[in-house]
C-alpha cells in the first residue's frame, strides 16, 4: 500500500461513551459486565481490522448527583486489566489497551500488569497513562484532596521513566533456562533500577521477563499544555479530543513539533481523535439516529457531565441562559476549555449544552458510509489526524455498522488495511521496538 494508513482503535468504555447508549433500541443495557457480550465485540473489531481494543478506566462512582448517577452506565465496568488478559485468549490481532493512572497506583504494581499482560496477548498490550483528575477517585485512594494539576504531570513524567526503566529490568535473552547447568537466568543480564526521585521511590527489578514489544504501546490523551508536553516526550499513541477540523491540525503540528524538537521522530507518534460515528443508508437516517440516542439523555445527566467537564456545580447557571465565564479549577483543562469553545463557536445555552454533552459532545460523524469516509480521509490527508479512536453509538449495531458498511469503503480506496501487517501491537501501528537502555548493546547482538 503506498497510500497513507488510517490507524482506527475502538474506544470502549468498556462499549459506547454515550449516556443513553444502553437504552437504545437493539442494544445492549447489560454490556458493561456481559463477557459474552464483550468477547463478540472484540471478535468483532479483529475482523474489521481494527487496531486496537481501547479501554478506558474510572476509579470513582460517586462523582455526580445521583439523580444523574442512577441513570449512567458509563461509571461501571470491569477492571481493564482483568478484562483484556481475557479478550486476549479469544483474538489474536487485536490491540488491547488499558487506562491505568499514574497518580494513585505503584509504579512497580502497573508495571508489572502491562508486562504480563504483553506477554498473555503475545506483544499487544499498550498503556493508557492518565492523571486522574477526579477529586472523588482521591477519596477511594487514601487522599483527602486531588494533587494538584501540574503535581500530577510532574509525577506522571517521573513515573513513566520508572515504569519503562522496570520493564528494562531483564536484557531479552537473559532466561537462558540451561537444564543441564541449572542456571535459569544470566545475573550479568539483570539490572536493579534503584530509583529515588522527587515523587516515587522504587528499588526493582521487575519479576516478570522483558515485554514482548519490548515496552507494551504507551498511549496519552491529555490536552492542557501539560498534557501536550508529556505526550511529545513519552507518547507513541495520543488519544486527541476531538473538534473543529482546524483545531485538529494545530493540535497534529503542536504535538509532533514538539516531539521533533526533543529529537523523536514524529511519525512514531500516532495522533488519533475520538470520532463518535453514526451511519445511516442517508444523511437523514443518521440524524434521526443521533436525534432519538440524545432524546434519552436526561437533563440530570447532561448537568452533571457539564459539572464535571468545567469543575463546578452547573445546576446553579440559568438553564436557557449562555454559558458564563468559568475559572479554572484542579480538574482538567483541556476539558473546561473544550466546553467553553464549544458554547461559544455554536452559541449555546447551558441546557443546549448539557444535553450535548450528557451523550457526546466532542468530534461527531454522521452521514452515510462514504460521507464517513470522506470524512476521515480528510483528516488524515491533511495531516489532521493519524486515525480515530471510534466511538460507537451503541451495541452491537453501531459497531456491526462501522466494521460492515465503512470499513470496507475504507479499503476500497487504499486507506486501511485488508489484513494485519504483524502480530504485535507495534508492528501493526508501525512503531518501532525500543532498545533496552540497560542492555542495548546484547539487545542488538541478539538480533
Amino acid at each position: 500500500m503506498s497510500r497513507k494508513q488510517l490507524r482506527l482503535g475502538a474506544f470502549m468504555r468498556p462499549v459506547s461513551i454515550h449516556t443513553a447508549a444502553w437504552r437504545y433500541p437493539g442494544g445492549t443495557p447489560d454490556a458493561n459486565f456481559n463477557l459474552k457480550a464483550l468477547v463478540q465485540y472484540a471478535q468483532t473489531l479483529e475482523r474489521g481490522r481494527f487496531d486496537a481494543f481501547f479501554m478506558a478506566d474510572h476509579l470513582a462512582v460517586l462523582n455526580m448527583p445521583m439523580e444523574a448517577l442512577k441513570r449512567s452506565a458509563t461509571v461501571t465496568s470491569f477492571d481493564p486489566l482483568t478484562l483484556l488478559p481475557a479478550l486476549a485468549m479469544v483474538t489474536e490481532h487485536l490491540g488491547l489497551i488499558a487506562t491505568a493512572s499514574t497518580t494513585f497506583e505503584p509504579p512497580y504494581t502497573i508495571a508489572r500488569r502491562f508486562a504480563s499482560l504483553d506477554h498473555i496477548s503475545a506483544g499487544r498490550a499498550g498503556w493508557n497513562v492518565v492523571t486522574t483528575s477526579n477529586p472523588d477517585a482521591a477519596l477511594n485512594f487514601g487522599m483527602d484532596e486531588q494533587m494538584e494539576h501540574d503535581e500530577r504531570y510532574g509525577r506522571a513524567r517521573e513515573y513513566f521513566d520508572v515504569v519503562t526503566g522496570l520493564w528494562d529490568s531483564w536484557a531479552d535473552d537473559a532466561f537462558i533456562r540451561d537444564v543441564g547447568s541449572g542456571v535459569y537466568f544470566d545475573p550479568a543480564k539483570l539490572h536493579v533500577l534503584n530509583h529515588k526521585g522527587k515523587y516515587l521511590t522504587v528499588r526493582g527489578p521487575l519479576n516478570v521477563a522483558r515485554p514482548i514489544q519490548g515496552w507494551p504501546v504507551v498511549v496519552q490523551a491529555g490536552a492542557s499544555d501539560a498534557g501536550r508536553q508529556l505526550a511529545a516526550e513519552t507518547a507513541e499513541v495520543v488519544f486527541a479530543a476531538g473538534g473543529p477540523i482546524e483545531a485538529g491540525r494545530a493540535f497534529y503540528a503542536d504535538v509532533k513539533g514538539r516531539a521533533a524538537r526533543y529529537g523523536r521522530n514524529p511519525d512514531h507518534i500516532k495522533i488519533l481523535p475520538g470520532a463518535f460515528v453514526v451511519i445511516g443508508e442517508s444523511f437523514d437516517e443518521a440524524k434521526e439516529k443521533r436525534a432519538l440516542l440524545d432524546s434519552l439523555v436526561s437533563y440530570d445527566s447532561g448537568i452533571a457531565a457539564l459539572s464535571i467537564a468545567i469543575g463546578q456545580d452547573a445546576r446553579k447557571f440559568d438553564p436557557d441562559g449562555p454559558l458564563p465565564d468559568i475559572p479554572e479549577t484542579n480538574q482538567s483543562k483541556s476539558g473546561r476549555e473544550r466546553v467553553m469553545a464549544l458554547a461559544k463557536r455554536e452559541n449555546l445555552t447551558v441546557r443546549q449544552i448539557a444535553g450535548r454533552l450528557g451523550g457526546y459532545g466532542g468530534l461527531g460523524m454522521l452521514g452515510t458510509p462514504k460521507m464517513i469516509a470522506d470524512e476521515m480521509e480528510e483528516w488524515l490527508t491533511t495531516e489532521a489526524s493519524d486515525g480515530f479512536n471510534v466511538m460507537f453509538p451503541y451495541l452491537p449495531g453501531g459497531l456491526d455498522d462501522f466494521v460492515n458498511k465503512v470499513v470496507p469503503e475504507l479499503q476500497r480506496r487504499g486507506l486501511f488495511r485488508t489484513e494485519y501487517e504483524g502480530t504485535t501491537l507495534r508492528e501493526n501501528l508501525g512503531l518501532p521496538r525500543p532498545e533496552n537502555r540497560f542492555f542495548a548493546a546484547t539487545a542488538k547482538a541478539a538480533e
